[in-house]
């Protein structure tokens, strides 16, 4: 059986720099970051103060049910208002809504749901410190009173697939699914495992999400000490990088096989080309500096989409400050392109990082890019480090030299993902 063709029909996103991917994309190509001082908490005393925060936010404007605000997390938010749009823009279930019954509940039956999630939260131990220091260390009074002082909800709400469950439950697809918490590629790898789902003939259409919401008092104090963090913003591949920020948010793509696009004549945004994913298996923080595993996933992503490197427009680079990463990208990217690579960008410094999320809103991004033909400048590079050579990066614009974008992803633990999307205009 030969694999089916999987299209793009939908898109949604939100971050620091904006609600949908067209005036994030805006914000980027303006030059404008949203890294800013954080006020989800008192910041004043911590390390670093900065991060791509949502500002004024208003949960009932990204999801409408106030009940179901008690089961999920901040987190869980920004996954769902990204699924909605997706959905609202695919047309994926106003044309069910049209259907006869039998052949609506066929339709969700073979609808798949695909989110990488954050697995590293610290957000929801906190429910607990009020009553651990009431308890003034005492185990027994702790028990006596935990009913009473934690929400009862506590349970419910820290569930990793709470965006995962709720899209099925709120729009009714039943199909296919899988929850991934793989530190920064669990939102690549959602992509990957749905497309393959849509390949392979286990469903027709799949929403993949990512999210994640890491700006909290120990994340930021724990990458702080371990040295990944900048001291004011993200510069990706230039001489004085430092190191990266938190950012926050979500994005997801409405995926369907060409067929099931075409029977219901859907808007077609482009098309997941092929996808890779490999580890250095060195260590939680360990990378290889030839960057090894990352051209491993490159080179996997193209045999997958049965393209050449020359056939790749543009790079959407993980890009994310740290200057080991940075210079080990680029030795990939060498690796695999030589001399030739194509124009290069990365979107981390407009938002931030957003772990979970980072590569899927930023495949978002280089879908747009791709369909206003542009390769959007990054605005904090300046100063050209000879360790990052042949990643061709500026500060201005550029013009893709074709129309497939190579987005790259990397997490802890050496884990690198690769996706490759073609864009339609």
């Amino acid at each position: 059986m030969n694999p089916r063709r999987v299209v793009i029909t939908g898109t949604g996103a939100v971050c620091a720099a904006g609600r949908d991917p067209p005036s994030i994309l805006e914000a980027i190509r303006a030059g404008r970051s949203a890294i800013a001082p954080i006020r989800q908490w008192d910041a004043s005393g911590w390390p670093m103060q900065t991060a791509g925060e949502i500002s004024d936010l208003n949960p009932r404007a990204l999801v409408d049910d106030r009940k179901l605000h008690k089961l999920i997390r901040r987190t869980d938010l920004f996954g769902l208002y990204a699924a909605d749009r997706a959905i609202d823009a695919s047309g994926l279930a106003a044309y069910r809504a049209a259907l006869e019954p039998e052949a609506a509940l066929e339709y969700s039956d073979r609808t798949g749901v695909y989110v990488g999630s954050g697995g590293g939260s610290y957000e929801s131990q906190y429910d607990y410190f009020p009553l651990l220091t009431a308890a003034q260390d005492k185990l027994p009074a702790f028990g006596r009173e935990l009913s009473s002082s934690v929400n009862p909800m506590w349970l419910l709400r820290t569930l990793p697939n709470n965006v995962l469950g709720h899209i099925g439950i709120r729009h009714g697809f039943k199909g296919a699914n899988a929850c991934i918490t793989n530190h920064s590629i669990g939102g690549t790898l959602a992509v990957i495992e749905a497309r393959e789902a849509l390949r392979t003939g286990e469903a027709d259409r799949a929403l993949a999400v990512g999210h994640d919401a890491p700006i909290e008092p120990q994340m930021v104090l724990y990458y702080h000490d371990v040295g990944l963090l900048a001291k004011d913003t993200i510069r990706p591949f230039d001489a004085r990088r430092d190191g990266s920020l938190f950012g926050e948010g979500a994005a997801a793509l409405a995926l369907e096989t060409e067929d099931s696009a075409r029977k219901r004549n859907a808007p077609i945004l482009g098309e997941v080309l092929g996808g890779g994913s490999a580890t250095d298996a060195q260590g939680l923080l360990a990378i290889r500096d030839d960057g090894d595993a990352l051209a491993r996933a490159i080179e996997s992503a193209l045999a997958d989409a049965g393209i050449r490197a020359a056939e790749v427009g543009m790079i959407a680079a993980h890009g994310n400050g740290t200057p080991q990463s940075d210079a080990s990208e680029a030795a990939a990217i060498r690796r695999v392109f030589g001399e030739s690579a194509p124009p290069a960008t990365a979107f981390k410094w407009a938002f931030g990082h957003l772990i979970a999320a980072a590569g899927i809103i930023e495949a978002v991004l280089a879908l747009e890019s791709l369909r206003q033909h542009v390769v959007p400048g990054v605005a904090t590079y300046a100063v050209a480090d000879p360790g990052c050579a042949g990643v061709p990066v500026a500060a201005e614009p550029q013009s893709p030299r074709g129309d497939v974008a190579l987005v790259l992803c990397r997490g802890f633990a050496g884990t690198n993902a690769a996706l490759l999307l073609r864009a339609v205009s």
